[in-house]
């Protein structure tokens, strides 16, 4: 015979149903912790501790967010974004054209902003990727990405400064988009200009928490657990040596990614791009990090 389920729980679903079902609307405010004690109370109050639990396992989940003075607040659900990863050696993938056909093919908004030119010492972790010695200047572009007005991803592409300095790729230290006379964008620029054409690449991707500049940028809730996505692509030429290094973030609440290799079957478009259920049962990782309480 199953365990009944503790009060904590309980309450938890009741206030997920409510914003299911659109009673609690994002940006409403919960009930105080008095109010939710003396609502769902059995002989009396539910206690304290039970009701912070159920608002630990809410926020874990991503459905509320808890504001210091203020309160907790129902978040607003995010649209996540599928990002189908090419295996194309010829294309920008995810960090060029790709990016702007693949959100309007699936009837959506991308936004950029102008490309924030430097020239600045390469670090440890780009001077390996672009086999230079650490401190040699490279020329960085910064972009921030959205997506029907949500924050999606940021990044930053270093080449190396000899492109501009001595082969005469000048437009990389222009703040604007790069064409070169190619709707491509700037891969066909460097092998028009430089005669260097990308074969081929070597992808990383890490997952870590984010950082505060990542944090503010995305609105993430210093209190929901949302990872990072972070991909590192090295970028190579016909003779082997590396032409340049993209460093893209995501926020694992609202992207997803997908690759296909070999004869697979179209996909599924009817089917909704939503992860497995995480929720669990008792002992599971929805459990609180909270006490125990007697009103459980």
């Amino acid at each position: 015979m199953s365990e009944p389920m503790p009060l904590y729980r309980k309450i938890a679903e009741d206030l997920r149903g409510q914003i299911k079902t659109g009673e609690l609307a994002p940006g409403d405010r919960l009930k105080s912790e008095a109010e939710l004690m003396e609502e769902y109370g059995q002989d009396g109050k539910a206690s304290r501790n039970t009701v912070r639990d159920a608002i630990r396992l809410l926020v874990s989940r991503g459905l509320v967010e808890t504001r210091a003075g203020q309160g907790t607040f129902v978040m607003k659900k995010v649209q996540p974004f599928l990002t189908r990863l090419t295996l194309d050696p010829e294309s920008g993938g995810f960090e060029d054209e790709v990016y702007r056909s693949e959100v309007q093919r699936q009837g959506r908004e991308p936004e950029e902003t102008p490309p924030r030119v430097e020239v600045q010492p390469a670090t440890a972790l780009v001077a390996s990727r672009l086999a230079i010695e650490e401190g040699t200047p490279v020329i960085s572009r910064h972009q921030e990405r959205s997506i029907g007005g949500t924050a999606w991803s940021l990044q930053t592409v270093f080449y190396p400064m000899e492109f501009a300095t001595g082969g005469g790729a000048t437009d990389l230290l222009v703040p604007g988009d790069i064409s070169g006379g190619h709707r491509e964008g700037v891969l066909k620029y460097l092998e028009s200009t430089l005669g260097v054409k990308q074969v081929g690449w070597r992808d990383m991707i890490i997952a870590r928490p984010p950082r505060g500049i990542e944090r503010g940028f995305f609105g993430l809730s210093d209190k929901a657990l949302v990872a990072i996505f972070e991909f590192q692509r090295t970028s190579y030429g016909e003779d082997g040596k590396p032409i340049r290094f993209a460093l893209t973030v995501y926020p694992a609440d609202r992207n997803q990614f997908e690759m296909e290799a070999g004869r697979v079957p179209a996909p599924d478009t009817t089917a909704p791009d939503a992860p497995a259920s995480t929720e669990s049962g008792a002992g599971g990782e929805d459990e609180p990090s909270g006490n125990g309480s007697p009103g459980r």
